[in-house]
C-alpha cells in the first residue's frame, strides 16, 4: 500500500487481488465467504440472530489467518473495510465462475487460478 491511495473500486481491484497472491490464502477467504453466505441463508431460514452475528466472525477469522500466517501482509480491511467486504465477495463470484484466473492475470498475479 505504501502511501497509496484508492479513489474507485476499479483502483482499488487489482491491488486486492495482488494481497491475495497466494492461492492458500484465497482459499481460506473462500472458507470464510462460504461460512458467511451459510450463515446468513441459515440466519434467514431459522431466524436466529445469533447466525447473522457469527458472519463477521466465521468471513474475518479465516481471511485475517490467512493474512497474518501465509500472505504476511496487513489485511486490506484496516484501511479499505468496504472495498475490501465488496473485493472479497466480487473474488468469490470470480472463482466460483471461472473468472479469476484472468482477473489475477490482469492484476499482475503470477501463477494465480
Amino acid at each position: 500500500m505504501a502511501g497509496e491511495r484508492f479513489t474507485s473500486f476499479a483502483q482499488f481491484w487489482p491491488f486486492y487481488l495482488r494481497e491475495h497472491s497466494k492461492s492458500a490464502t484465497r482459499a481460506l477467504h473462500y472458507v470464510g465467504t462460504t461460512l458467511v453466505l451459510i450463515c446468513l441463508i441459515a440466519g434467514i431460514v431459522t431466524g436466529h440472530a445469533l447466525l447473522f452475528a457469527a458472519m463477521p466472525v466465521a468471513g474475518y477469522f479465516f481471511a485475517w489467518l490467512a493474512h497474518f500466517t501465509i500472505e504476511r501482509n496487513r489485511p486490506a480491511t484496516f484501511t479499505y473495510p468496504l472495498w475490501s467486504l465488496a473485493a472479497d465477495f466480487v473474488m468469490y463470484g470470480c472463482w466460483v465462475s471461472g473468472r479469476l484466473g484472468r482477473e489475477l492475470a490482469r492484476a499482475g498475479v503470477k501463477g494465480g487460478r
